[in-house]
């Protein structure tokens, strides 16, 4: 036996072999191109510490920082059916949902959970763009109605973390459908005089933001959203003029009334919960009187609102 070639070489070259480092090991700022450690952007809540830039963010990660304690109860959504259409381009619909699902490890773009926020129960969603780009099909309008139809239940406010592409081209007027559902069910919301609170993140585009996403009660936007129905390079070869700076990003759709707060996400979950406790008339956990929130909550948006325009300027 040869110890030197059995043992001893084999021992050197694991010892000098090449450590496979993970891919997402270091994260680039998309606006900056800094570079940010990964495990550094997490504790941040996914914004970059230098340019402030908010990434896109896990679902359960923001369920975690929304709950109490970080502890939900997950909603199981409704089953649909799979490739309705039997939709195929240059890929299979089906093959394009179970490589969405791997990535992902979750059935399609919303996951919904109940819990406590500050005490007071509320049901909240989150639409993943990881997942086809947070396509509204029939799978996520259901995920949304059941979401609802859980609050009215429960009788308690509803919060929905939105980003989405649009309507899911390959379930075609399946998907379209979802945009009156949805709405007929916000209205349901309305009837029963619970709260509808919406937080837009980037992106928020297409058929989604021409129903649900714009009918909240109050709109939040994280900064530097896009926020629009069609894209900006859309609609500047439609009119064939430069769009103005900032043009359907959340700073500039604030100043013009189709958001009501900017929100930096260090800040989301205290306005979340003073909205809630504002628009349900439930006690502050501190003591705080119900004006005493209102005035807070007004001073933010007037302190966002000049931060804004003075960035503009």
């Amino acid at each position: 036996m040869n110890w030197i070639k059995n043992f001893v070489r084999p021992k050197i070259s694991n010892i000098l072999a090449r450590r496979e480092v993970p891919e997402n090991l270091w994260v680039k700022c998309p606006e900056t191109g800094q570079m940010v450690f990964y495990r550094d952007l997490e504790a941040n809540q996914f914004v970059i510490p230098g340019s402030n830039y908010h990434m896109r963010i896990p679902p359960e990660t923001r369920l975690k920082g929304l709950f109490d304690g970080g502890s939900y109860t997950l909603l199981e959504m409704p089953k649909v059916p799979v490739d309705p259409l039997k939709f195929r381009d240059q890929r299979k619909y089906v093959d394009r949902l179970k490589e969405a699902r791997q990535k992902t490890n979750r059935d399609d773009a919303v996951l919904a959970a109940a819990g406590t926020l500050d005490g007071v129960e509320i049901v909240a969603a989150v639409q993943d763009f990881e997942f086809m780009g947070g396509s509204l099909g029939m799978a996520a309008g259901e995920a949304i109605i059941a979401s609802i139809i859980e609050a009215l239940t429960r009788k308690a406010p509803f919060i929905l973390f939105v980003g989405s592409g649009g309507a899911r081209m390959q379930e075609g007027i399946l998907s379209l459908m979802q945009m009156p559902r949805t709405t007929v069910a916000v209205e349901m919301l309305r009837d029963a005089r619970l709260p509808y609170i919406v937080v837009l993140t980037n992106p928020t585009t297409g058929g989604v933001t021409a129903s649900y996403a714009m009918l909240g009660d109050v709109h939040l936007a994280e900064p530097g959203a896009l926020i629009g129905f069609a894209g900006p390079r859309v609609i500047e070869q439609t009119i064939r003029e430069k769009l103005p700076d900032g043009f359907q990003r959340a700073e500039y759709l604030m100043e013009h009334g189709m958001v009501d707060m900017v929100v930096h996400r260090h800040e989301m979950r205290a306005t979340l919960s003073r909205l809630v406790r504002t628009l349900t008339n439930a006690p502050d956990p501190v003591g705080q009187k119900p004006e005493d929130v209102v005035a807070h909550a007004e001073a933010e948006a007037a302190e966002a609102s000049s931060t804004g325009t003075a960035q503009a300027q």
